[in-house]
């Protein structure tokens, strides 16, 4: 069994459509302040690379969110499309975008270290800290 997949979906209002052609099926959660404030809560995304293209990409705004990522949205529904690393457009789509996402496995969590008290995931996962992803994925020096 493959650890990767294509992947089409689109926004609420169908507007936008997504074309990802490789999507991880080993998800992440992330607990960062930004993200939860964007969503209401842990963000919940697929690694997708940098192969995704977009249909009707008129459609959607683009939020600097840090100087090492980028969230996309629907300007028409607001539906949160991804998040994308600056340096080298490595694309995160949140999971709950994709066309039955039945074989998804939620592996790992990030930014574990601001995580609140409040919530909790019962599945076993890899947890890193916040110094953890930046030592993996480096933030650009301006």
């Amino acid at each position: 069994m493959s650890d990767q997949h294509e992947g089409k979906g689109s926004c609420l209002c169908g507007k936008i459509r997504i074309f990802a052609s490789t999507v991880n099926k080993s998800i992440s959660g992330c607990h960062c302040q930004m993200c939860r404030k964007w969503g209401g809560g842990p963000f919940l995304v697929a690694d997708c690379g940098n192969d995704v293209s977009f249909e009707n990409q008129e459609n959607i705004n683009i939020f600097s969110s840090s100087q090492w990522l980028e969230r996309g949205f629907c300007n028409q529904c607001g539906t949160h499309l991804f998040c994308r690393l600056t340096e080298n457009k490595q694309y995160f789509i949140p999971v709950g975008i994709f066309e039955q996402p039945k074989d998804f496995i939620f592996e790992r969590q990030i930014f574990i270290d601001e995580k609140p008290a409040y919530y909790c995931f019962a599945n076993e996962t890899e947890n890193m800290t916040e110094a953890e992803f930046v030592a993996k994925f480096p933030r650009p020096t301006a």
